[in-house]
């Protein structure tokens, strides 16, 4: 498990950004293997706090491995989006910082049993908990060809995904798709080869944004976080794929705009108050040098805004 959750992907970018006070309380809400969190404690005073959420059981016990011993560190097992609730019962205060490394990690990928890759034999499962009740398998064996076409299209972004929701179909009649290599070969037979590689990527995403709820999540843990954030306090997000950072644009431009008067009012007559201050006018995508030590951060992209 170990060597699957190494390599936070814009380390020195997410600490200069997030970390503006030692003595703050911080939550790392996508905590995963605890790489960023590490190097965040690393920042602390004595009296500064950590807190790590993550959805997938098997990170949450990873860390309370890495971080034993470490009284300012609190980890919990929940969906960042109930951050409210989670936070509750530990803390009182305001948030410093609030960290959301998104999408799903080099260890869940890199399971086969978890069946998150194209790469690997495995059951279509794309749980990042195991006790969520559905898995991609149960969606491919009893959703109709309109709700397959249109998973594949809004959450894949995917051109052929008629033809693929077609041939699932056609596929499943034969026998139950259960494996990922069942799905492979559906994807194989449905795309020229040249287009295969990205077809399987934005297959295996949809499925997956699918089956734990992401965007939702996301769109009700950005408000949520927000109102957690003390004056001053920052919100570092990394997303990997369109879908993802296209959300946390329009939340933040949304949230920092003054007036939403139309524009034939000569005055502003609707009274909204900015809460946010964008801080990062253009995305901070990952340097050549890390892309090149791990191939996995080519997709980063880094938005920050601070609470006023």
């Amino acid at each position: 498990m170990e060597s699957g959750f190494h390599q936070p992907v814009l380390l020195d970018e997410v600490i200069h950004w997030l970390v503006t006070r030692p003595s703050g309380t911080y939550l790392d809400a996508t905590m995963g293997g605890g790489g960023h969190a590490a190097a965040i404690v690393e920042k602390l005073s004595s009296t500064g706090i950590l807190v790590g959420i993550d959805r997938d059981p098997d990170a949450v016990e990873y860390c309370k491995s890495r971080f034993q011993g470490l009284s300012n560190v609190i980890l919990i097992h929940g969906v960042f989006a109930d951050a409210n609730r989670l936070l509750t019962p530990y803390i009182t205060q305001p948030l410093t910082g609030v960290l959301l490394d998104l999408g799903v990690s080099s260890y869940q990928l890199d399971t086969p049993t978890r069946g998150f890759s194209y790469r690997f034999a495995g059951p279509l499962d794309m749980r990042m908990d195991p006790a969520l009740d559905l898995t991609a398998a149960d969606i491919l064996n009893h959703a109709t060809e309109t709700e397959l076409r249109d998973l594949f299209r809004n959450f894949g972004q995917e051109k052929r995904s008629s033809l693929i929701a077609r041939n699932v179909i056609r596929s499943r009649h034969r026998q139950p798709i259960t494996t990922t290599e069942q799905l492979v070969e559906i994807v194989r037979i449905s795309t020229p080869p040249n287009y295969r590689t990205k077809t399987l990527s934005r297959i295996f995403q949809a499925l997956r944004i699918r089956i734990n709820d992401e965007l939702t999540n996301l769109e009700k843990g950005l408000d949520t976080i927000l109102k957690m954030l003390s004056p001053g306090g920052r919100m570092v997000v990394i997303s990997y794929h369109s879908l993802e950072d296209r959300l946390v644009k329009t939340f933040f431009r949304n949230r920092a705009q003054k007036c939403i008067c139309p524009p034939e009012i000569p005055q502003c007559i609707c009274g909204k108050i900015p809460e946010l201050q964008i801080l990062t006018a253009k995305i901070i995508r990952p340097s050549t040098e890390e892309c090149a030590r791990n191939p996995r951060a080519r997709a980063a992209r880094l938005r920050v805004a601070e609470k006023l």
